[in-house]
């Protein structure tokens, strides 16, 4: 007999229900008790899924909320369902998914999926066959509820499906979707495809074997009346460009003429999706091949796709130009992630042209959802780096109609296409900056907030080149406009303004000396005047002007001027704020800018970040005794405190020796050392070596007792770099040490080439390997007699990874430690000494001592091989290379 529902029981559930519809929050914590008791009853969801699936006298929604608490009880604990009410659930699911209610037909899709995902695809064999089956059924409702809930199980346990547990339904399951393209229905063919959609990323077999016919069917439906099922020809097609693009190459020229079509479809979640294509056909290596025939009807469509739409305006808020005294809404606020301190080596390499900030991203981030202009933004990005100059002939001429328009929404995509293109085509763009740079400048003070906003972030893509010419030409006018709207009555102009111009810092760096006054006038006349959210891009703005003018910052009247605003907002915020991480960055940067200047500031700075550190580690120990009552805590709290510490010691130098002395930092410094993040980690290394070169005695007693580097050199280069620090100060007292740290550090250099990696804090390029290489040469330069044995086993990518390093300090002692081993061991770079003499040509200018020391080793190898084989030898150089060695060394 089928389980019946007590009468009374079900009044109280559906009684439950309806209060759970109130808005009121006293009923709302009411219901939840209350559900807390009726789950002790195990029939409980024999109530609700008999709510859901036989009540048909109840409305709609009460039925659908049944379903759903239900399903949030199946993802808590559906394990401990008896078997009799998990069997009457299932059973009730399949016998009623085509219920007359398309909301009750999805309510119970949902519910299946969650069951099947709770590992019971295994445990419910027949689910798979059945709903398979009902896609035959005569019965509309009941074909489209089985297909809502195969395309769910599809989007939820795609892998699943493909593989060997379940004997590969796949094979039965994408035959029989492919069937139903063709359907009578437009929702019916529309989850066809979204279901063969999900195995295209991962290749299925059973998708691979039917590829041809799938795409057949999809090229039959390329002009569907319906959107949805247009959306989802389109998604399939920017899929397959990814994984089969052999498939598509034959019919390519049709594809990107249907595609043309569609990214201007009046249904505009259709546009997105065909959108989409050009960004996935620009990462194709045969891009250009395909493409350069049809960018006279593609670029107009992109541009036309960039102008805000009417409903963007309005979400935008479009026509408000004030609202500067409005306070933010907290959910408006990203989660900000700090980025860990990462020690780097100023390289030679030209920095690239802003490329980290490709993505639209400073632009109308309130619609943050990707949408057609931000896509047709994009797309327009990538293609201008696939075809850089070849692009400008279909540009330019619609350019000079949509920056001079009327209409601002108009005006506004032109701008926003000028920045788009910044990048890719910055070479063909140089002779028309003359003229167009002034003209942006003078949209900053347009009359509409969003003209003046896009006028910003354009602005800062062609930073480079306004810092490349006379200061007066334009970087003057674009200071002054810049700073201007800094102090903008409009929230979104304040926040793009401010973006623009720490760009504008990153480029110009010392070129804004002699703005400093000015430019720091506005910075801190800004603090009184934003809310939350941007004032956290102020910090960022602050800090990097401090990193571009560095020491010239340390005037007193600069100092007068910044650090009382600062210094009150950090004593308005308490420790538990995440404002405290853009504040703690920035006040790192201008510690590190300030050196003596921040003095009067470190002692407070220095004890709170103490706490910090502190107070985090408490916390995650009492986390890690006891989870079920503590929280875990946040540790970019520490990882930001940590950085600001080592700001403070590279800033202040040996001045932070007593702060040191009287803390217990270092203490607290092993234990950070040894924490379970990674970036925790990474910070700390980062501290030790700045604790290091600043006061060395409160270093040295640990050394030894907590600290055996060989384990931390796989931690990170900052580790690396630490250890090199305390090299130099240890001197010949490193012995003990050198062959556990040497092994380690031989076998990272000889890795196959690491990858050039983005640092975040200087944004240029420098080779992780640099880092290993340096610590290597300070090892040989305090224990020459250790380390060179093992010269031949590094000297290659030694010199290769330190070619292309500035001269400074760190290069200098690794150096003079190779020359040191090449002394010792001269047989060890006799096969590499080509490279040996590459490195030495890159130095601009070595002192003097050192210069001789390389000067004795060029010309006692050419005195060793003789005349004749260093003749030959030489022949291999490059020209360049010849030519520096001959004049700096006369060999």
């Amino acid at each position: 007999m089928d389980w019946q529902p007590d009468e009374q029981g079900l009044q109280q559930v559906l009684q439950l229900l309806k209060d759970s519809q109130s808005p009121n929050t006293a009923t709302q914590r009411i219901v939840q008790d209350k559900l807390k008791q009726l789950n002790q009853f195990p029939d409980f969801n024999n109530y609700l899924i008999f709510v859901l699936t036989r009540l048909k006298s109840e409305d709609e929604p009460t039925r659908s909320l049944s379903g759903l608490i239900l399903k949030n009880n199946v993802k808590a604990h559906y394990q401990s369902f008896p078997p009799p009410v998990a069997d009457f659930i299932k059973q009730e699911c399949l016998n009623n998914i085509g219920d007359a209610s398309s909301l009750i037909r999805a309510t119970i899709g949902i519910l299946i999926t969650t069951i099947a995902s709770k590992g019971e695809l295994q445990m419910w064999p027949e689910l798979l066959p059945q709903l398979c089956n009902l896609l035959n059924s005569e019965d509309y409702n009941t074909c489209e509820g089985a297909f809502g809930a195969l395309q769910k199980i599809c989007e939820d346990s795609s892998e699943l499906l493909d593989s060997d547990a379940l004997n590969r339904p796949l094979n039965i399951m994408i035959p029989k979707f492919l069937q139903f393209f063709k359907h009578c229905s437009p929702k019916i063919r529309s989850h066809a495809i979204a279901c063969v959609n999900q195995f295209i990323m991962d290749r299925a077999q059973a998708l691979m074997d039917n590829i041809d016919t799938f795409i057949e069917h999809l090229f039959a439906l390329a002009v569907d009346d319906d959107p949805e099922v247009r959306k989802n020809v389109c998604r399939a097609l920017v899929m397959l460009l990814e994984v089969r693009i052999d498939r598509l190459i034959p019919h390519m020229h049709s594809i990107i003429q249907y595609m043309l079509q569609r990214t201007q479809d009046h249904d505009e979640n259709v546009a997105l999706e065909a959108c989409e294509f050009w960004l996935t056909l620009a990462e194709q290596p045969i891009c250009k091949e395909v493409l350069a025939s049809h960018l006279v009807q593609l670029i107009p469509i992109l541009v036309n796709g960039m102008k805000y739409s009417e409903i963007d305006i309005i979400l935008l808020k479009g026509d408000v130009e004030e609202d500067e005294a409005v306070p933010d809404s907290e959910q408006d606020i990203k989660p900000r992630f700090h980025k860990s301190r990462t020690v780097t080596l100023p390289h030679e390499a030209e920095r690239p042209d802003g490329s980290e900030d490709a993505e639209d991203d400073d632009d109308d981030d309130a619609l943050s959802d990707w949408n057609l202009r931000k896509c047709s933004a994009a797309a327009l990005d990538v293609l201008a780096n696939v075809f850089r100059e070849e692009l400008l002939p279909h540009l330019l001429p619609l350019l000079k109609g949509l920056l001079f328009h009327p209409e601002w929404v108009v005006k506004e995509s032109g701008i926003l296409v000028l920045g788009a293109i910044a990048e890719g085509c910055m070479q063909g763009m140089v002779p028309y900056l003359p003229e167009l740079i002034p003209h942006l400048i003078q949209c900053l003070s347009d009359k509409k907030a969003l003209v003046r906003s896009i006028a910003c972030w354009t602005l800062s893509r062609y930073a480079h080149w306004v810092v490349s010419q006379p200061p007066d030409m334009h970087l003057k006018p674009l200071m002054t406009e810049l700073l201007k709207r800094i102090l903008d009555g409009n929230k979104r102009v304040q926040e793009a303004a401010c973006s623009a111009f720490a760009t504008l810092e990153e480029e110009a760096c010392t070129e804004l000396v002699p703005y400093l006054s000015y430019i720091l006038d506005t910075l801190v006349f800004a603090f009184g005047k934003y809310q939350h959210k941007n004032l956290l891009i102020l910090y960022d703005a602050i800090g990097t002007l401090a990193d571009s003018v560095g020491h010239h910052l340390n005037q007193p009247e600069y100092i007068q001027k910044l650090m009382p605003p600062l210094i009150q907002k950090w004593n308005e915020l308490k420790d538990e704020d995440k404002d405290l991480f853009p504040l703690l960055e920035c006040l790192s940067s201008v510690a590190t800018a300030l050196q003596s200047g921040f003095l009067p500031y470190c002692e407070p700075v220095y004890q709170r970040c103490v706490t910090l550190v502190q107070k985090t580690l408490a916390q995650a120990m009492m986390y890690t005794q006891h989870p079920e009552q503590y929280e875990a805590p946040d540790k970019d709290f520490m990882i930001v405190a940590l950085d600001l510490l080592s700001g403070l010691a590279e800033g202040l130098g040996g001045h932070v020796e007593q702060l040191v002395a009287r803390s217990n930092i270092m203490t607290l410094l092993f234990q950070c050392m040894q924490d379970s993040m990674p970036e925790v980690r990474q910070s700390s290394f980062a501290l030790l070596g700045d604790l290091t070169k600043a006061c060395f005695i409160h270093v040295k007693p640990c050394i030894g007792l907590q600290l055996t580097p060989a384990e931390f050199i796989s931690v990170c280069n900052n580790a690396t770099w630490a250890i090199g620090e305390i090299c130099m100060q240890m001197g010949a007292e490193m012995q003990p040490y050198v062959q556990m740290v040497l092994n380690n550090l031989v076998e990272i250099i000889n890795r196959p080439n690491t990858p050039k990696t983005l640092l975040e804090n200087t944004g240029r390029l420098t080779s992780p390997s640099a880092i290993p290489a340096i610590t290597i040469g300070r090892l040989g330069y305090v224990c020459p007699q250790e380390v060179a044995p093992m010269l031949q086993q590094f000297i290659r990518p030694w010199c290769t990874s330190l070619r292309n390093i500035r001269d400074n300090e760190e290069k200098d002692s690794a150096f003079r430690g190779i020359c040191m081993m090449i002394g010792v061991n001269p047989g060890g770079v006799v096969q590499d000494f080509i490279f040996f003499c590459d490195a030495v040509a890159s130095w601009v200018s070595p002192k003097d001592d050192l210069r001789d020391m390389f000067y004795k080793i060029l010309h006692g190898f050419k005195d060793q091989v003789g005349e004749d084989n260093w003749q030959q030898f030489s022949e291999q150089f490059p020209p360049l290379l010849k030519e520096r060695l001959a004049a700096f060394y006369g060999v």
